[in-house]
């Protein structure tokens, strides 16, 4: 299996509906989203999937959140613009536009530095 990995970044601000505390107030991140697909299969040059290509789909993504505030996009009107709901957000557009011989593995969603979350819709086995 061979795993594809693109970061990019944007700054958005948002504010956390029924949350209890400073996020409960309009705020901006610096965000960085890290875009991991899967494949087994290589194409005829030996490649699994053009990092440009990846890129230029997340980048697709990312202008619809970049310099934006969150909580005024469709998406996050029935759904807190959080860190898991946008990394699942990226996980599922980018889905969409990956060629048939690859699947997303994973997105991670940088909200600041030393604070993360990974969504992925693989099984977890946590012991």
């Amino acid at each position: 299996m061979y795993i594809i990995s693109i970061e990019e970044s944007f700054s958005a601000a948002h504010q956390l509906r029924d949350y209890r505390g400073k996020c409960s107030g309009l705020h901006g991140h610096n965000w960085r989203v890290i875009v991991r697909v899967q494949t087994d299969r290589l194409d005829d040059i030996g490649m699994a999937i053009d990092f440009c290509e990846l890129q230029t789909v997340t980048r697709n993504i990312v202008e619809l959140v970049d310099h934006k505030n969150l909580n005024e996009l469709e998406y996050f009107s029935y759904q807190n613009p959080t860190s898991e709901n946008l990394a699942r957000f990226f996980y599922l557009n980018i889905q969409e536009q990956l060629p048939p011989y690859a699947k997303m593995s994973s997105v991670e969603m940088v909200e600041c530095e030393g604070c993360s979350i990974i969504y992925s819709e693989s099984q977890y086995e946590g012991k």
